[in-house]
């Protein structure tokens, strides 16, 4: 497969009235064709920022982008002009954002919506359009269509509405779709639907996937590979089998640990990760888990690891071995 996405060093920082908050520190991910990639972590810790940056999509000020680089297709998003990327959003890297009910304009009908990224990036009459929207919203699974398009966003459900941004983002057939916890506010029957529907949509037309989430349930059974940050660093990469059969990182493994298993016979108590994520506002010199971690050596109140390979496909930002508990 050849990659598609190569991000690299990326860092973004917001100005704030208490201070500069360091909320992405040199992410660097990679993603290939047809692939699809989790990105994990709690809340704050810089997901969203990650790709919001990369699309630019970031408030500018109080954000900034201060380093990195993010080639798709050869070219940097991060250096193109505002023209440029806006010919590549919507038509070439699709978005499904977190709450669609605040996504949508309420006084546009959903149809109104769903055909401007082709009307924007085609050309595309408006009745052809609405054909291939109403041709979207069958793919997705949402009944009646034509009747559909012409309905307001509160007239939908919330999973129906979900269903309404992901037509929306593959109309124009992207070649790399990111899902930014897109089923957060849905109950759990819905949350498997649009699971399924994103998984047979990625079969059907070989698009690449980012989804950003800090439920490990979800990505066991949908991404490919899987990289888990917290407070703006990547800490861990690796194939979704193994990173859920060995996790190296100490957050990995509390975040494991916290998962209900059906695998296991007897009765385990739940792990819980004590402490709160560190607050940004000052770049840590030291591993920023420190607070947290039961595993700290000396090396890691002096130094922050960087993300390095232990095996072919694992990488972990640790400086010490969870399996053994030395140094590495």
């Amino acid at each position: 497969m050849e990659e598609l996405l190569s991000l690299q060093g990326l860092e973004t920082q917001f100005k704030t009235q208490e201070g500069i908050v360091h909320a992405v520190n040199g992410v660097s991910l990679n993603i290939n064709e047809s692939e699809t990639l989790g990105i994990v972590g709690e809340s704050g810790c810089g997901k969203s920022v990650t790709v919001m940056s990369m699309l630019r999509l970031i408030s500018i000020p109080p954000g900034k982008i201060v380093a990195g680089q993010a080639m798709f297709l050869g070219e940097d998003l991060l250096k193109m002009s505002d023209e440029e990327i806006r010919c590549v959003r919507g038509a070439q890297i699709g978005m499904v954002f977190q709450d669609p009910m605040t996504f949508f304009n309420p006084v546009l009908t959903i149809g109104r919506q769903v055909i401007e990224p082709l009307e924007a990036h085609s050309g595309t009459r408006p009745q052809e359009a609405y054909d291939q929207a109403a041709e979207m919203l069958t793919l997705v699974g949402i009944p009646n269509p034509k009747d559909c398009l012409r309905d307001y966003p509160h007239q939908f459900s919330g999973g129906m509405r979900q269903r309404a941004m992901i037509a929306m983002a593959l109309i124009c057939r992207p070649k790399l779709l990111i899902a930014d916890e897109p089923t957060t506010a849905l109950d759990v029957t819905i949350q498997a639907q649009i699971v399924e529907l994103v998984l047979r949509l990625r079969d059907e037309l070989g698009m690449a996937i980012i989804w950003i989430t800090h439920d490990l349930g979800i990505i066991a059974g949908l991404a490919q590979r899987v990289a888990v940050m917290y407070a703006g660093y990547m800490i861990e990469e690796a194939p979704v089998k193994e990173l859920y059969a060995h996790p190296q990182h100490p957050y990995t493994i509390g975040l494991l640990g916290s998962l209900p298993r059906l695998d296991e016979t007897g009765h385990r108590r739940l792990v819980s990760i004590e402490g709160l994520p560190p607050v940004l506002m000052e770049k840590p010199t030291y591993c920023p888990f420190v607070p947290r971690c039961k595993y700290v050596v000396e090396h890691c109140q002096h130094e922050n690891p960087t993300l390095t390979a232990i095996t072919f496909d694992h990488k972990v930002a640790c400086w010490v071995d969870t399996e053994t508990g030395r140094e590495r």
